[in-house]
């Protein structure tokens, strides 16, 4: 590698960054990780500070996982890759599929197909989706049905049924036949309704309005994060999955439950699927299935789509669809390695755990600050929503989220800014002591403004 000034000198010059404004990266270039051990990571200048973004929801085991690195290791020296095309696969493939449909019986999962990343298993689910229904002899049946501040991705097809305008307006027109619903979200939504289990109610009578609206029969799918993440870590009341279940049955509609945030511990159970004791008929996982060591993502295929697929004698149940890296042998060795590391370790059980101590530490900063307008919270994926007039729930502006981070940082914690909510995700192996630590960043942050 290069020396430490080119790499300052040339940071944000020839790369773009997702996520973020080029110009606005050249202005401001962002802080140049170096190294990570435990659940600490370490600048280009020697600070370490906790990483309570956990990558991106992703380490879920830390920054020094062994066995991940060694089977990375081992698998180059054996097969560094080959195709999962037709007619080829490989051991760590196969082997995985298998894990992963043990791991996820209790959801009904019994079919893996691998991507890349979530985004790919996203776009994967709404595919399959779509074909099932060809293959049914239903094939005005294209249109999908999401909730607003729903993330599900960057591909068209996963940005068409994202529910946050900033991910959307700048790439329209997207995939038609897609239509979005009220995310039941206490803090802000339409119906002004702060008792969730009514605004599940609500929400789920505003599902059955769309779809009475569009027609069951032209609906493919609905898809949606049991807690959603990136718009904000909005915790549906535990009614509300079931419902979606129940509506989507009686219409004959599939459900999409993208668990890439959600899958493998972080809310405190190992999907937010099984957390709400809901079937779906696909689950999209990624992130965490190798702890953020190598991309990899799997779309996973219910019972009762698998059977319509494999008993399917036409050209409709052909999959044209797949990625290069589908099942790559050194993913899924990795994968192998995390999902047994998960396990031993019984990382939801921590999370559970360090929840309800990262919970307390929120409700106390929401008491102490004014600028907290609300704090959400489910396992080990939490927000702070900070305001300007709790009053008005008027949004704090990119400034004060900019000064709140950075003190954050300086006290010894990287945190993730998104719009007016700091989202804290860190690794799933935190201690208490580390759970303590963030509040007094965040303290320190707050204090800030």
């Amino acid at each position: 590698m290069r020396d430490i000034n080119f790499l300052t000198e040339t940071n944000a010059k020839p790369i773009w960054h997702p996520m973020a404004h080029p110009a606005e990266m050249r202005a401001n270039p962002p802080k140049v990780i170096m190294k990570g051990e435990g659940v600490m990571v370490t600048d280009i200048a020697g600070n370490t500070v906790l990483d309570a973004v956990g990558g991106l929801w992703n380490v879920n085991l830390g920054y020094s996982c062994d066995p991940i690195k060694k089977a990375i290791a081992d698998q180059l020296g054996a097969l560094p890759y080959y195709s999962g095309f037709r007619g080829t696969s490989t051991g760590p493939s196969i082997e995985l599929a298998y894990e992963l449909c043990e791991w996820f019986e209790p959801e009904g999962m019994v079919r893996t197909f691998f991507t890349s990343g979530g985004s790919d298993s996203v776009e994967t689910a709404l595919r399959l989706a779509r074909q099932y229904w060809k293959i049914r002899g239903q094939a005005d049946r294209t249109k999908f049905i999401a909730l607003k501040k729903g993330y599900h991705g960057t591909h068209f097809g996963g940005a068409s049924v994202n529910g946050n305008a900033n991910f959307r307006r700048n790439y329209e027109p997207l995939l038609p036949g897609v239509f979005h619903i009220p995310a039941p979200w206490t803090f802000r939504n339409p119906f002004d309704e702060t008792d969730p289990v009514r605004l599940a109610k609500l929400c789920a009578r505003a599902l059955e309005d769309e779809i009475a609206f569009q027609g069951g029969d032209t609906i493919a799918a609905f898809i949606m994060e049991p807690v959603l993440g990136a718009g904000g870590v909005i915790v549906p009341h535990e009614s509300f999955m079931p419902q979606v279940r129940e509506i989507c049955d009686r219409h004959e509609i599939l459900l999409i439950a993208d668990e890439v945030v959600t899958g493998f511990g972080r809310t405190g159970a190992w999907s937010g699927s099984r957390l709400s004791g809901v079937k779906p008929d696909f689950m999209t996982i990624a992130k965490a299935i190798t702890s953020g060591y190598f991309p990899l993502g799997a779309t996973l295929i219910g019972a009762k789509v698998a059977d319509v697929f494999e008993a399917d004698k036409t050209s409709f149940g052909a999959i044209g669809h797949g990625y290069t890296y589908s099942g790559h042998p050194v993913g899924c060795a990795a994968g192998l390695a995390a999902l047994a590391e998960t396990k031993r370790l019984r990382l939801n059980e921590n999370a559970a755990a360090r929840g309800v101590e990262l919970a307390a530490v929120l409700e106390g900063l929401k008491a102490k600050h004014a600028i907290v307008g609300d704090v959400r919270y489910k396992g080990l994926m939490a927000a702070l929503e900070l305001v300007s007039d709790r009053a008005t729930k008027k949004p704090a502006d990119k400034k004060t989220m900019a000064l709140v981070s950075e003190a954050a940082y300086e006290a010894g914690v990287m945190l993730r800014v998104s719009g007016n909510a700091i989202i804290l995700s860190p690794p799933l192996i935190v201690s208490a002591a580390d759970v303590a630590r963030i509040g007094e960043a965040l303290d320190a942050g707050l204090s800030k403004v």
